[in-house]
């Protein structure tokens, strides 16, 4: 598989409300930003999948939901760092077991995200 991505967005897609937050929050940028987020993919997809998409990216986000940062420790094994690297509970996030995120959780850091794409 070949992609032409200009941004690669990466979550940490985690079980946990803030892992289930990185998802919510992708999925809305991706909608919101046509032309800019051109690929988004979990951290656990498919290693193929994951080192195609990474290579062909111009820029490459991750959005952790933790300060485990399960993402960014995927994206190094490949061999690749962020350009931005965004933490939920580092951008007022309350880590709160298996609760779905609420809206507001999800505009907040969807709007930490696009304000760091600019």
């Amino acid at each position: 598989m070949h992609l032409d991505s200009d941004t690669a967005l990466v979550t940490c897609s985690g079980i946990s409300n803030t892992g289930k937050l990185t998802t919510k929050v992708s999925d809305a940028l991706h909608r919101r930003c046509p032309g800019i987020i051109e690929c988004s993919l979990a951290a656990r997809s498919d290693p193929e999948k994951l080192r195609d998409v990474l290579a062909h990216a111009k820029r490459i986000v991750i959005i952790d939901g933790c300060s485990d940062c399960c993402g960014r420790k995927k994206l190094k094994e490949h061999g690749y760092d962020p350009d931005i690297h965004v933490i939920a509970t580092e951008c007022g996030i309350v880590k709160n077991g298996m609760e779905d995120p609420r809206f507001d959780e999800i505009e907040l850091l969807t709007s930490v995200v696009r304000e760091k794409l600019r």
